[in-house]
């Protein structure tokens, strides 16, 4: 099994097949920026990176329920109720095209160990830690188009690759945020699914079709030969292919919104995860210092205003039913309200607190 997600991009490389943190696909043949943003970048120095912030806390009987998004547990529950769709997917994914990503990611970029960019080893460890979750490997890998992603095949250890822009982009702290959004998907073991609506967002394979139409192919086959014939013969395939990439759509977009709150767990700052949204949406090292999380969030409430009308709820729905990831807005919004919940609260105050002495 496979799993990736990334951050914001408006063009992907035939040679990157992986879908961003914050991106947005409008549909197979295009993909769209999904923006995150936070505070200032320190240009030409060193970034210190601490062995473990003073106040650290883990949660160590922490369970991806425990903040799963209401949004996530409803589209799971409907994907869990079409027959099939995870072994299939397995199936279709197979052995081959996970070696061609873990191959094409290991060629291409640098594996982050204690003596190899140190810093970026020990902000994975502590988000794991926090998380109660083993860490991944951590890749950094050459790349202009800000992203992030994970990779989990079956049998091996995950991996998470950060592109260097993003590094260049974000602070310590968000950087910590987004390796932490990473570690959700693993955490909530969103696998095969997430995979398979990655896929779908890589148009410029013409692989989603195929995937899709063996898909509706494999569930008809167990109807009989009768009702096999009229779906390959009424074009009812490309249909029910549509509506079932919407629905991995509208699940991945909710995933998303869980992972976002994994982010906030380790983070434990609602505006360091949305500044990260911030700068996902609009935001370059040379503007860091100048973007304002509290503007960002009045821009979210102006949209939830302007689209509160049935005018502009039908155009808000038109706007983001094709799209990978919730837009940016919306996820500061719901992180915001999720960090002022009771929900939020019990769970800090299950934390532990683990007293340590901060290194440079």
């Amino acid at each position: 099994m496979m799993a990736c997600v990334s951050l914001s991009s408006p063009i992907f490389s035939p040679r990157q097949p992986i879908v961003p943190f914050g991106l947005n696909s409008a549909n197979r043949r295009r993909i769209g920026l999904s923006p995150i943003g936070f505070g200032p970048i320190k240009k030409n120095r060193r970034a210190r990176v601490s062995v473990r912030r003073a106040d650290s806390v883990v949660f160590r009987n922490l369970d991806a329920d425990d903040f799963r998004h209401p949004l996530d547990k409803q589209n799971t529950l409907i994907l869990r109720a079409i027959p099939g769709l995870n072994e299939l997917g397995k199936a279709l994914l197979g052995t081959v095209a996970e070696q061609v990503m873990l191959l094409e990611n290991i060629g291409t970029s640098v594996l982050v160990s204690k003596n190899q960019l140190p810093g970026l080893h020990q902000l994975m460890v502590e988000a794991a830690e926090i998380l109660n979750i083993e860490a991944p490997d951590l890749y950094v890998r050459q790349s202009a188009i800000p992203n992030a992603y994970t990779l989990a095949v079956s049998g091996k250890k995950p991996f998470v690759v950060v592109h260097t822009s993003l590094v260049e982009l974000l602070t310590q702290k968000e950087l910590q945020a987004v390796l932490a959004h990473e570690l959700g998907h693993l955490k909530c073991d969103h696998g095969v699914w997430l995979t398979f609506a990655n896929i779908l967002t890589l148009g410029a394979y013409g692989v989603p079709e195929m995937f899709l139409h063996k898909f509706i192919w494999f569930l008809f086959s167990f109807q009989g030969d009768a009702i096999g014939m009229i779906y390959r013969g009424s074009g009812l395939g490309g249909l029910i292919a549509q509506s079932l990439e919407e629905q991995l759509f509208r699940w991945l977009r909710a995933a998303e919104l869980t992972c976002d709150r994994a982010a906030l767990l380790v983070a434990q700052d609602p505006k360091v995860v949305i500044s990260v949204l911030m700068k996902l949406a609009g935001g370059c090292p040379s503007l860091a210092d100048q973007l304002n999380v509290d503007a960002f969030l009045e821009q979210a409430r102006s949209y939830d205003k302007a689209s509160s009308s049935p005018v502009g709820w039908y155009i808000r729905n038109a706007q983001t039913r094709q799209l990978s990831h919730p837009l940016p807005v919306l996820r500061a919004r719901e992180i915001d309200e999720w960090s002022r919940s009771q929900e939020y609260r019990t769970l800090l105050s299950r934390a532990i607190q683990i007293n340590t002495v901060q290194q440079a």
